[in-house]
């Protein structure tokens, strides 16, 4: 990985489409904040993981953030249901928000957090 900066989040292999996420931790206006990434039509995905409507943690489950067809990001709180590709909220009570995506790459077989391109 060129990047010095980059902060190795998990092998590849670690992810599969409308399978489990992995959750890891970055600096987020000088405060640790939890994230994770999830894989969707191939695509890796990151995000905060906070809800838009009240700041909860997305999960239901230790790395569950897919409803149960795999088809979209779910609160665990309230429901809301997010578009996985751009995490554009489509139901629920932050309706037309989205979540706080993340720079992620997919590199040499590894997943990787890119915060200079978040200006972390």
């Amino acid at each position: 990985m060129a990047d010095p900066a980059a902060q190795l989040i998990c092998d590849a292999d670690a992810l599969r489409d409308g399978g489990k996420g992995v959750r890891f931790e970055i600096q987020h206006h000088g405060e640790t904040a939890a994230a994770f990434v999830i894989r969707h039509g191939g695509v890796v995905y990151g995000y905060l993981n906070r809800c838009r409507h009240v700041p909860v943690e997305l999960d239901w489950q230790e790395g569950r953030f897919l409803d149960g067809d795999g088809d979209y990001l779910i609160c665990s709180m309230h429901g809301a249901l997010y578009l996985p590709d751009n995490g554009y909220c489509v139901a629920g009570p932050c309706r037309g928000l989205s979540l706080q995506s993340l720079a992620v790459a997919e590199r040499e077989g590894r997943i990787y957090y890119l915060p200079q391109a978040d200006g972390a």
